[in-house]
């Protein structure tokens, strides 16, 4: 039997996944896999390709082996076919068209097995008219109707980095489709494509804010709805200390608590009082600016109000709450996110760390079954870094 390599405990452990290395969506998706137990192996140019793909602190390719080959040759593209073999997924994140290309598409694997699920992770998904053409997240989501509505500028929207369409409506949603399509098969023995289009997923997502435009309750305009900032007490307000907490008093239980803790109740104009939500706005940032954003931390611990300070990425580890789930952990010298979600039997485990391209090539295709791996190396179809 082939020994597994950074096979982590989780409730995928035993399905096989072969990476076909690329940038953002995908190997946050494989990084998922893996933390969830899956044994994956992934596949990278040799050198790695650009510098956001890969080295030592990119935590999105944590958890599996790397192996280099040179796809451009045939004789790598019949070493993956191998892999594939054996595997009951690949993923892969290339313009459409290019897999087939290099000879690893969808029918020539399953070709040699017919199981596979084969996820393709793109932003503008596998046909349509911008199929082929060049784009980023804040394209993607632009396109699928997100950004628009995103920040409270009425200028301008704002995005939060490639949160949403890199991995709200990509990584994200290749998994799910990916996971359900192995449980599909299980029942039919036969595989098949995912198409996870960034555009499809972010759209998705955003299916409670399609809902408010079609029942009327949506402006598609910024800082004026529900969700973003057009009530007072859904809203970021600044401390003292120039920091911010956020509030998300929505329920009017969760109202009350804020004006009783705030010392406001009885003066502050009513929650649904809508004719007087500047003046409540204004005495809400009046009184949240009087102190800290630590104290109003203390402050509003134990109510039900609703308040959270707003901390940074550094800070958010050392959170006493998230401390006490274990959210975050020190591992291989790194900070990092545990795995996620929890689960009371097969609880997900941390592996490996990241590796540079190629530095497991020998090893890890010799444990997936792969022959003369000296030679694949000697003949420069494989790189061993």
């Amino acid at each position: 039997m082939a020994v597994e390599l950074g096979q982590g405990t989780g409730p995928l452990r035993g399905v096989r996944v072969v990476e076909i290395a690329g940038l953002g969506p995908g190997p946050h998706a494989c990084m998922l896999l893996a933390d969830l137990g899956a044994d994956v192996i992934r596949v990278e140019r040799p050198g790695g390709g650009t510098p956001l793909a890969g080295g030592p602190a990119m935590l999105l390719n944590r958890g599996r082996p790397s192996v280099a080959l040179d796809l451009k040759q045939p004789e790598a593209a019949a070493v993956v076919l191998e892999l594939v073999r054996g595997a009951d997924v690949l993923v892969e994140g290339m313009r459409p068209g290019v897999a087939e290309r290099l000879g690893i598409g969808p029918e020539q694997c399953h070709a040699v097995n017919e199981r596979l699920v084969y996820g393709r992770m793109t932003g503008w998904g596998q046909d349509g008219p911008l199929a082929h053409a060049a784009g980023h997240d804040i394209n993607y989501v632009s396109v699928a109707g997100a950004l628009f509505g995103l920040g409270q500028d009425p200028a301008r929207p704002h995005f939060p980095t490639n949160l949403v369409g890199d991995f709200g409506g990509g990584s994200t949603y290749l998994v799910v489709g990916v996971l359900a399509a192995l449980l599909e098969a299980r029942t039919s023995g036969r595989g098949q494509v995912v198409d996870a289009a960034i555009v499809d997923g972010t759209a998705h997502l955003n299916a409670m804010t399609s809902a408010f435009l079609a029942g009327g309750s949506l402006q598609e305009r910024r800082g004026v709805n529900l969700l973003d900032g057009g009530v007072p007490f859904y809203d970021v307000y600044e401390t003292s200390d120039g920091r911010h907490v956020s509030v998300g008093a929505l329920e009017p239980q969760f109202f009350a608590a804020l004006m009783r803790t705030l010392g406001l109740e009885g003066t502050a104009p009513g929650q649904a009082d809508l004719d007087r939500y500047d003046e409540l706005r204004s005495l809400l940032a009046e009184t949240f600016a009087q102190r800290t954003m630590a104290e109003w931390v203390a402050v509003f611990e134990g109510t039900d109000a609703c308040v959270a300070g707003i901390v940074t990425l550094s800070e958010a580890a050392e959170h006493p709450h998230l401390v006490a789930r274990e959210t975050f952990v020190e591992r291989d010298g790194l900070v990092q996110p545990a795995p996620a979600p929890r689960f009371s039997r097969t609880q997900p485990s941390l592996t490996t760390p990241p590796a540079e391209a190629g530095a497991q090539t020998r090893e890890a295709l010799a444990a997936w079954g792969v022959d003369d791996v000296d030679g694949l190396i000697e003949r420069g179809v494989a790189v061993q870094s």
